[in-house]
């Protein structure tokens, strides 16, 4: 579980901003304010935001907290069902514990990049004709396809940045794909941001 506010799309070895040393103070003394860290423990952790230098030093500090405070919650099902149409989550939407998901000739993206994840595990019963299923990760989001059955269709599952980011979430694909594509990257970067 998680209260991921930095990992946007960045790697945790780039540089973290006065900004992104501010949201991680702000997650931990609401976190204290909740009681879910000790004043002792608010006091290491808020010197270590203070003198952090990169995304995967902040990220160590909010890891084991839950959602971001003032979030919605997250629904235990989402249902997405389309036909000829797309669907796109994306920002800080809060991922559920599973998803099932039936498309004929539309698309489906995911984007876990800014997500709000709030347990280790989302599973993905997927019906789809046609279409491309896009999985946008971020380091510490791994998916596994390997129950996924697929009739004239590609997959292609390319790891997000960080081997070494402590795993968050866990995404579960399970069902049938075909004439489709499922597509796992990590957020396309542009050159100068």
């Amino acid at each position: 579980m998680a209260a991921e506010l930095l990992h946007r799309e960045m790697p945790s070895g780039l540089r973290a901003s006065h900004a992104d040393r501010e949201r991680v103070v702000d997650v931990l003394t609401g976190a204290a304010g909740d009681g879910r860290i000790t004043a002792e423990e608010l006091d290491e952790r808020l010197s270590a935001a203070l003198s952090a230098r990169t995304f995967g030093e902040l990220a160590v500090l909010t890891a084991d907290l839950p959602a971001v405070p003032g979030a919605a919650p997250a629904k235990d099902v989402v249902r997405i069902e389309q036909q000829g149409a797309s669907a796109r989550r994306a920002g800080g939407w809060s991922v559920p514990r599973r998803m099932e998901v039936e498309s004929a000739w539309g698309d489906v993206t995911l984007d876990f990049s800014s997500a709000v994840i709030t347990q280790d595990t989302l599973r993905i019963d997927l019906d789809m004709r046609g279409g491309t299923l896009r999985l946008i990760t971020r380091p510490g989001v791994v998916v596994d396809a390997d129950s996924l059955v697929i009739d004239y269709g590609e997959s292609k599952v390319r790891p997000a940045g960080d081997p070494g980011a402590p795993v968050v979430l866990r995404v579960e694909v399970h069902g049938r794909l075909g004439m489709g594509r499922l597509e796992v990257r990590p957020p396309r970067r542009w050159f100068g941001r």
